[in-house]
């Protein structure tokens, strides 16, 4: 296991009792997860492949990845946290995952951290790009192969009948330090080929992927 230290974000920094217990306090088993399932079964992945894990936190997602891409495959993570991290490594290290990398800095800094463009598979974003400051500058397209996939699961606020729970969704993005005005995933189908979005709990919850159109150079904006 690997972690390597970049320059802090400005984005949201969890501190050590909250990071330790963030897997409970999150929800994560009955809201977070099965959206996390949902989007990392959007990617596609196979073994071998090479996943960019984008505000990867605790690792929650790690072993859903792992038994997608395999022993032969890899998952770099990015985050800004190191008390999140700290987490993330204590769980890399448990299960012994050796092809499992993370890194602490700036996802709005992707490409100075983890490589060269199209060096990946595919891309995840799960409750990252609502709290990220410089969220559209961590929008890492062009760190994935022409082709390869991109999916954002993330936090917005419920509609329809469900907008009599705003008040606790309001909550439960504040206190994670979301923007549920953002609507991130709506970079999809803005970017993105064949984009396909669910809605999950009346709408709180946003799952969308697409795939990347070509390599994205270092001065191209995504307009």
């Amino acid at each position: 296991m690997q972690l390597m230290l970049v320059g802090w974000a400005s984005s949201f920094s969890a501190g050590t009792a909250w990071a330790r217990w963030y897997d409970v306090l999150s929800m994560e088993r009955p809201v977070c997860g099965p959206a996390r399932v949902t989007g990392i079964g959007l990617l596609s992945l196979g073994p071998g492949d090479r996943v960019l894990d984008v505000g990867c936190g605790t690792g929650l997602s790690f072993p859903l990845l792992l038994a997608h891409v395999g022993s032969s495959g890899a998952i770099v993570g990015v985050d800004a946290s190191s008390s999140m991290l700290a987490v993330a490594c204590r769980r890399i290290d448990r299960a012994g995952w050796s092809n499992v990398t993370v890194h602490a800095g700036d996802a709005a800094q992707l490409a100075a951290l983890v490589g060269r463009s199209g060096s990946f598979d595919a891309a995840l974003f799960t409750y990252s790009l609502s709290i990220i400051a410089g969220w559209e500058a961590a929008w890492a397209l062009a760190l994935v192969r022409p082709g390869g996939r991109v999916a954002v699961v993330d936090l917005g606020l419920p509609m329809g009948g469900g907008r009599v729970w705003w008040p606790l969704a309001r909550l439960a993005c504040a206190t994670g330090g979301a923007d549920p005005y953002r609507e991130p995933w709506r970079l999809v189908d803005r970017d993105l080929d064949r984009p396909v979005e669910y809605r999950l709990r009346s709408g709180h919850i946003h799952v969308a992927a697409g795939a990347v159109r070509h390599v994205y150079g270092p001065d191209e904006r995504n307009n």
